[in-house]
């Protein structure tokens, strides 16, 4: 009888344990949800990474873009959530939603999204969406947003399953999310927000938005992703550019590579000596020379 007693009470022990594993998995889940909406009252509002002006800047915002609120019970600051980046914002400069219902564009941040008739997941699934889908979103219900797809289906999508932007295209949402980024230092062999080197700038750029790319700028442009253009005036919104200095090449195809962001201007790391993440022309000088063509992806 002891025997079984004491199988028994561990088997408990178990059970109780996993109970508690499984509520806390539940409840970091629901940390990511949105709790509420808001919109910027300042320009160039600094998102932290902290709830102190202190600490290190995250992005900066435009004024009256609205942002996903995660956490509203720190005081004097609100836990945001904007365009795939997360930090801190103070009070002062954001304006709470109070009855849910706006409009912004939504960004899809996973794979096979399901939308639903209802902000449940017990809900019927009417779509499914895939990582970089933009969505318009409508309203916040119980940490799902109301959102209207590309082709008309309305329904439902957790909010941590959607980055809500500015922008209604995902190519312009690319161009958006590299711009975050300048003046970021220049680093070889960097692809974090710490530092970047050219190849692992559009890497980390692209991987936020669901694609996989080599950390060289010839394994990007030899990868077979996309569709491969050669003239500057073929390239779109969002376009991988690359370029080929002989002298700096090792004797590689590609020896750069940035992101086309429109009127004939790339945003890059460089390691020159003005260098980090900037924008340069591509219609004269040094990288018109040397261009070599672009990816449509």
């Amino acid at each position: 009888m002891t025997h079984f007693a004491g199988k028994a009470v561990k088997g408990l022990v178990l059970s109780v344990a996993a109970v508690l594993l499984l509520t806390a998995s539940a409840l970091a889940a629901e940390e990511d949800l949105a709790v509420a909406v808001g919109a910027t009252t300042g320009s160039s509002l600094r998102m932290r990474a902290e709830a102190s002006t202190s600490s290190s800047i995250v992005t900066t915002l435009d004024k009256n873009v609205a942002v996903a609120v995660l956490d509203d019970s720190i005081n004097g600051w609100y836990e945001i959530s904007f365009n795939g980046n997360s930090g801190f914002v103070s009070a002062d400069y954001l304006l709470i939603d109070q009855d849910n219902i706006f409009e912004s564009y939504g960004r899809v941040n996973g794979d096979g999204v399901n939308v639903r008739d209802q902000a449940s997941t017990d809900g019927e699934v009417l779509a499914t969406v895939d990582n970089g889908a933009i969505v318009t979103v409508n309203a916040l219900e119980d940490g799902w947003y109301a959102v209207t797809c590309q082709y008309g289906t309305e329904g439902y999508i957790r909010s941590d399953f959607v980055d809500l932007t500015t922008s209604s295209s995902s190519s312009s949402g690319i161009v958006d999310y590299a711009k975050q980024f300048l003046g970021t230092r220049y680093s070889y062999g960097g692809s974090s927000p710490s530092g970047f080197d050219c190849s692992g700038f559009t890497m980390y750029i692209y991987k936020q938005l669901g694609y996989s790319l080599p950390h060289t700028a010839t394994g990007q442009w030899q990868s077979g992703i996309g569709t491969k253009v050669y003239s500057i005036s073929e390239l779109q919104l969002g376009d991988l550019v690359f370029f080929n200095d002989p002298s700096r090449n090792a004797g590689k195809a590609c020896s750069h590579a940035g992101i086309y962001i429109g009127n004939g201007q790339h945003i890059h790391a460089s390691s020159s000596s003005s260098g980090g993440v900037i924008i340069s022309s591509l219609t004269s000088g040094y990288y018109n020379t040397y261009f070599v063509g672009g990816i449509h992806v």
